[in-house]
């Protein structure tokens, strides 16, 4: 194959910036073990490429979204239905064409001046267009141009994305006319589809790949070219996020008030400490599951998340004068889920007694114990008490979020802890992690080579020993296992 990846090719970064000679005799170890070269190369691509590049597929309702969608994926996954309204969530699909894998987002259909659930559908699919790298508008070519399309582009040109057009439902050439017809919305060529046949879908895809950005794209933080870092202030409502920012700033930037719910957009400021320019960004405080919310409340919510997806590090507050709620922990999930860097900030404990203390500490014991490996401050607000304590944090969080382990000390790390600890017998069977690698960083992400399966308590046990044996302070690890497949091992 012409495009297959060749050893001197090959980004050498993502084995742990080794030079092609280690790279040579990590392949040859694969090949040796039972490996095929192109299926190990393949999960290392897959486990680094960082984040994929985002496309989202928007348009008014029952414009064909969801059966482009499907026609795009190669099967059929999205909910397809002759009437409008079928979809209402943003669904995330996995995609490729041409050898460039795609997140493709299927957003239900946008309107305008909506209320009730058709409001919250559109500001899904706003979201999405927020958030994408680049976005397929589809119009209905046997319609035309209505006025809830013009008010698409309107919203597509403030929100400065790529943008193809895709003219659906053009069955045949007489359907060609109808499709030239869309210049006149003034973003481009209009692409003539027939989502539901195929017609036309591979040039459009074509178009696609060239809008969007080259994987891997590390969409936030401006690290490596000179930006400040981005820290998102996360919590519920009404635990001091608003309150912090104006403490860590030394001025009143944003509004604060006993009224939960006070902030409703993110606001983002720049902030000079321990000589360092940050750029904070204060949100809304998420009140409970999104789908729950109505009004205000539900845009606030979809606009934290955002601003969780486009930070680096996530300082999560915690009123600590309060029992640990499960909507904490659901927004903490949230940020490990988000792959961000972690700080947990526990706000007012200038307010606890020795009582609450002790009892505070038994929770985050029992309901915080998936992040225990994130950096703690114990802080107020109010009063600015270990405020200086912030900061050390939050670059212990980034250290630990950018660390790469060289792959010859991590295969030796690996050989010594199968040896002490091997994976229990299973069936008559023991299966050993044979070698790995590192390959990304923010968050890292560790690719094992095994020669059967791993159960999710072993992996959770190999975490907890790379933990200990190379930091990871303040950063979920992510850890995908490739098992040999059962064929011998290569004469």
């Amino acid at each position: 194959m012409n495009d297959q990846i060749q050893p001197e090719d090959h980004d050498h970064g993502a084995l742990g910036e080794v030079d092609a000679a280690e790279y040579a005799e990590f392949m040859e170890l694969a090949a040796e073990e039972g490996f095929d070269i192109e299926d190990v190369e393949g999960a290392i691509e897959e486990a680094g490429h960082g984040p994929l590049p985002v496309l989202a597929v928007v348009g008014r309702p029952n414009v064909g979204k969801s059966t482009l969608v499907n026609r795009i994926i190669g099967r059929r996954e999205a909910v397809v239905e002759d009437k409008p309204g079928v979809t209402r969530d943003r669904v995330t699909y996995e995609a490729e064409w041409a050898g460039r894998r795609f997140k493709l987002v299927d957003t239900g259909g946008w309107e305008q001046d909506v209320l009730g659930i058709d409001a919250s559908v559109a500001a899904q699919a706003e979201y999405a267009i927020e958030t994408a790298d680049a976005v397929v508008f589809v119009v209905d070519s046997t319609v035309g141009v209505t006025d809830t399309d013009e008010a698409v582009v309107r919203l597509l040109r403030k929100a400065k994305k790529p943008v193809v057009l895709c003219a659906n439902k053009v069955d045949g050439p007489s359907g060609e006319a109808d499709a030239t017809a869309l210049w006149a919305l003034g973003i481009g060529e209009p692409h003539p589809v027939s989502s539901l046949h195929g017609r036309g879908t591979g040039d459009m895809l074509d178009a696609v790949i060239e809008a969007l950005p080259e994987a891997p794209q590390q969409t936030f933080g401006a690290a490596g070219v000179g930006g400040p870092r981005r820290i998102a202030l996360i919590g519920r409502p009404n635990v001091g996020k608003s309150s912090l920012l104006n403490k860590v700033a030394n001025e009143d930037r944003v509004v604060v008030n006993e009224l939960a719910g006070t902030t409703r957009d993110p606001v983002d400021e720049l902030i000079e400490l321990g000589g360092v320019t940050w750029k904070f960004v204060d949100t809304a405080g998420i009140r409970k599951r999104v789908h729950l919310q109505q009004g205000a409340d539900y845009y606030a919510s979809l606009r934290t998340a955002a601003a969780v997806e486009k930070a680096e590090v996530a300082v999560i507050l915690i009123d600590s004068s309060e029992s640990i709620s499960i909507q904490d922990q659901r927004i903490v999930t949230m940020a490990v889920e988000a792959g961000r860097a972690i700080v947990v900030a526990y706000n007012k404990w200038d307010t606890l007694d020795e009582e609450r203390r002790y009892y505070l500490e038994r929770e985050i014991e029992t309901e915080l114990g998936q992040i225990a490996w994130a950096p703690r401050v114990n802080v107020s607000a109010r009063t600015g008490r270990h405020m200086e304590k912030l900061v050390p944090a939050i670059e212990t969080a980034l250290a630990g979020w950018e660390t790469r382990v060289p792959t010859g000390r991590l295969n030796a790390f690996l050989g010594e802890l199968v040896a002490a600890h091997p994976h229990p017998v299973r069936g008559g069977k023991q299966p050993r992690i044979l070698f790995g690698t590192q390959a990304g960083t923010k968050p890292p992400r560790f690719v094992l080579f095994a020669s059967g399966f791993i159960e999710a308590g072993y992996r959770r046990f190999v975490e907890r020993r790379l933990r200990e044996e190379f930091g990871f302070d303040g950063t979920p690890i992510h850890i995908s296992v490739r098992v040999r497949e059962k064929r011998g091992k290569k004469k």
